[in-house]
């Protein structure tokens, strides 16, 4: 195994040199620092874990809670695109992840005590109930934390602009000319009183008023509650023109339902998805659907992390926000 002492010798310096080079410190020249790093390339050396841990006082290991209630694990295209970019950022800044959750094998064990035990320098909070009191303790206990789509007062937060990206949504559903929209939407966490207050906030402007029969709940990433959403609102005596559905995964339960009372996409109804995933391109015809930036948001989360990590005296912003993209596909029919 390559020594910090090998790449001394190979470069004819001390290896104080190159350990400081090495760890970022600023009593070594930016020229020298350059040789240093790249000898350790060619070299293939890899810093020893335990004595880095033992030096910095940190494990350069982050937790990450993920606890999906539709148990469809890093299958879910959404998160799972959220949490890869994550891990990208967070392995390019010198950090592993580890999974966090309530239990060691058989014996109970709170996200806190887990995320000690693991001996995490940090945790994202991706996916949970946010407000179990466990969550809640790992979030006031001393361990850096960012959570993602959810706020906690004074805690950081990265933010996939809702409320904008379904005022965009709604808007040119509109521009096509349809004022009478149902809307299926998720479980009522924060995401969703977001889109919901967009969706009636983009309507009430238009002077468009919406049953109260047009507004079904649902759950994100589960196509059987769309399922009997859509069934309910084709029950309907005076049918909406479009329906908007929670995510694109969802949507593929009320496609069904819709083809098969012989309903064609858009010709007979239009559609609306949310996520902009894979899954939507692929679709005939192609939904429009607004595609979140799921690589920005694993970044950032990455970046803000190791950031209050690494330098907790430092002031940083509460809240990130990160815009998403209208995506004008096929499935939404122009009325006039």
């Amino acid at each position: 195994m390559v020594t910090i002492t090998d790449i001394a010798k190979q470069l004819g310096v001390s290896p104080g040199t190159v350990s400081k080079a090495l760890t970022g410190k600023k009593d070594v020249s930016e020229k020298t620092r350059e040789k240093v790093c790249k000898a350790a390339r060619e070299l293939g050396y890899l810093p020893n874990a335990a004595a880095r841990s033992l030096k910095t006082h940190r494990s350069h290991n982050l937790g990450v809670l993920f606890v999906d209630e539709m148990q469809s694990g890093l299958k879910h295209q959404y998160f799972a695109a959220v949490l890869n970019s994550f891990k990208v950022e967070a392995e390019r800044l010198g950090y592993d992840i580890t999974f966090i959750s309530n239990s060691i094998g058989p014996n109970p064990m709170s996200y806190k005590d887990h995320c000690r035990y693991r001996n995490c320098d940090g945790v994202v909070i991706a996916c949970v109930n946010f407000e179990d009191p466990k969550v809640e303790e790992l979030i006031k206990s001393r361990i850096p934390t960012v959570s993602i789509d959810y706020v906690y007062e004074g805690q950081m937060s990265v933010l996939s602009d809702n409320y904008q990206g379904m005022t965009d949504l709604v808007e040119y559903v509109i521009s096509m000319g349809h004022e009478k929209i149902a809307f299926i939407h998720g479980e009522l966490t924060s995401v969703t009183k977001k889109r919901l207050a967009a969706f009636y906030d983009v309507c009430a402007k238009h002077g468009i008023k919406i049953p109260e029969e047009y507004v079904k709940a649902a759950r994100y990433h589960d196509a059987e509650s769309s399922i009997k959403a859509t069934e309910e609102i084709l029950a309907l005596k005076d049918r909406p023109t479009c329906i908007m559905y929670p995510d694109d995964f969802s949507y593929i339960g009320g496609m069904t339902v819709l083809e098969g009372h012989g309903l064609r996409i858009p010709e007979d109804i239009s559609v609306t998805g949310y996520d902009g995933i894979l899954l939507s391109k692929l679709l005939n015809p192609k939904l429009t659907t607004l595609y979140q930036d799921t690589e920005r948001l694993g970044k950032e989360a990455a970046m803000k992390l190791v950031s209050l990590i690494e330098n907790p005296e430092e002031t940083y912003p509460v809240q990130v926000s990160v815009s998403g993209e209208l995506i004008q596909g096929k499935s939404v029919k122009k009325l006039f």
